[in-house]
């Protein structure tokens, strides 16, 4: 059953992890299929399974709902995480998290460095050209700009890193 949800989750988390880093937002649909998922993972391990990881998922999602409500996640972040949580048990859960901040910590680190050492030409948003060097470009000006995180990255790298260490 392990296996089944991680590969079903993670093209998801894939999608997830790169709708975030391009537009800065991570779909609902993505949200809302992670959500059935999960909940169908743990109703096939039994009723109290699904009602245990429904009413984690809850505390969870009002926790992170104090969070957005501060500025320091967006409504995105906190829908994929919460719908992560359904599909875990309540155990797994606080493994997630952990490993999330831990990624996001590194995600951090790395756009500080990169504000740092990115050339000033590369802050100005790329008109022409493929999709990849006009991300770039574009991530490139959020970096210099001090833009917020695309946090849905180190989501998906918790929400993977913990279902894999799952199967």
């Amino acid at each position: 059953m392990a296996v089944l949800l991680f590969a079903c989750l993670l093209p998801l988390l894939a999608v997830a992890a790169w709708r975030d880093i391009a537009t800065r937002t991570i779909p609902d649909t993505v949200s809302i299929l992670a959500a059935l998922i999960g909940l169908a993972a743990r109703l096939a391990l039994g009723p109290q399974a699904a009602l245990l990881s429904v009413l984690t998922a809850a505390v969870l999602f009002a926790l992170l709902l104090f969070l957005f409500a501060r500025g320091a996640l967006g409504g995105g972040d906190v829908k994929l995480m919460s719908a992560l949580a359904l599909g875990m048990a309540p155990a797994m859960v606080w493994d997630f998290l952990v490993v999330t901040a831990l990624a996001g910590g590194v995600l951090a680190l790395v756009y500080l460095a990169l504000s740092w050492l990115l050339p000033a030409h590369l802050a100005r948003p790329a008109t022409a050209g493929g999709i990849l060097p006009r991300l770039c470009h574009v991530e490139a000006w959020r970096i210099r700009r001090r833009g917020p995180l695309p946090y849905g990255l180190a989501i998906a790298l918790g929400g993977a890193a913990v279902l894999l260490h799952r199967i």
